[in-house]
């Protein structure tokens, strides 16, 4: 019995040495789902942003969208006017879809997560994509959409949620009309303290001009929301600056975009500001954007490094999965022309 006891504590001490002299490689990136249909989006176990998707609001978001600091540059609805709890920090919605209005709450109209594709981690980044419905307010589908959003760490501890949006009419149906409106597709409010009006911050678009009076209406090519926030607790309270570069990428329609930018903390690519838009079957609409959550203030080099990249990166596809236990799959084109 001593012998037999001490074979078997060799052979343990012995995989004790094997996992330690070959560790488990762990990931960079990761998706985490949570409980009440959440999805956690993580850099090396810290999370920067968080998917929102339970029935409890008329349309999923992402909340926080964390900066370098560790503090959310964005905020949950408007700081001083209650009919503004839809600006839920990063959103996706349109205010005339086949005349319905997606933008506003109380309406009727819904837009549901039908399903997630795809949680893909990895070193580079970590890539989430899901399916999405646009009900109306009788619930019948109206719209479809496929959502892809990446997690990308940056030098520096800064990173970049890229999102591209692909809508279409579902079943057999032939178009999906968007309406003349500025209010969409994808917008964001920031912080309170980072807006122009209720902070100290500051809007500027690619081209230089600044101030909602210089960049409202305007098109640009990116669009940046920077100013202070608040860090640490207590005596070791303090302001730091940090920012959003938000990137409209080459290959949308209507580039460079108008923008929707206002001094009291929001902004947004204004697709349909000045004409509407048919969405057709065998022509879905896909747009893409990129979220930049940087340190400092708003550096007009790095933008244009950041642009360049996120110009030349090629976009998603979802397809079905050959390979054991996985359903579908998610692929980069080898570049945006492809």
């Amino acid at each position: 019995m001593i012998r037999l006891s001490l074979i078997f504590l060799s052979y343990f001490a012995g995989a004790a040495t094997l996992v330690a002299d070959e560790p488990f490689a762990l990931e960079r990136c990761e998706l985490v789902p949570l409980p009440k249909n959440q999805v956690s989006f993580q850099i090396k176990g810290v999370e920067k942003t968080r998917w929102h998707f339970a029935d409890d609001y008329p349309r999923p978001f992402f909340y926080p969208f964390n900066g370098p600091s560790g503090v959310s540059l964005t905020r949950m609805g408007h700081p001083g006017a209650p009919d503004h709890d839809h600006h839920r920090s990063i959103w996706i919605a349109h205010s005339s879809v086949n005349g319905q209005d997606f933008w506003a709450d109380g309406t009727g109209s819904r837009v549901r997560q039908r399903m997630w594709y795809v949680y893909r981690d990895g070193n580079d980044e970590t890539i989430m994509a899901s399916l999405c419905g646009w009900f109306d307010r009788s619930e019948k589908l109206i719209m479809e959409q496929d959502l892809v959003a990446a997690l990308i760490p940056l030098a520096d501890g800064e990173h970049a949620l890229e999102i591209q949006i692909t809508m279409r009419p579902p079943g057999k149906a032939k178009t999906v009309e968007l309406g003349k409106s500025n209010f969409g597709i994808l917008a964001v409010r920031v912080a309170k303290t980072l807006s122009v009006h209720f902070g100290e911050g500051m809007m500027t678009n690619s081209e230089g001009q600044k101030g909602e009076a210089n960049v409202f209406g305007k098109r640009a090519r990116w669009m940046d929301y920077s100013g202070p926030v608040a860090v640490g607790r207590g005596a070791d309270r303090k302001a730091i600056v940090e920012g959003i570069t938000y990137f409209d990428h080459p290959e949308n329609p209507r580039y460079p975009t108008h923008w929707h930018v206002r001094e009291d903390g929001w902004m947004g690519a204004s697709f349909c500001m000045h004409a509407g838009f048919t969405v057709t079957s065998n022509q879905p609409l896909t747009l893409r954007y990129l979220l930049h959550a940087h340190s400092g203030h708003y550096d007009d080099a790095k933008a244009k490094v950041l642009h360049k990249v996120f110009s030349d990166r090629g976009g998603f596809d979802v397809s079905l999965a050959d390979e054991p236990h996985s359903q579908f799959k998610v692929e980069r084109a080898t570049n945006a022309s492809d």
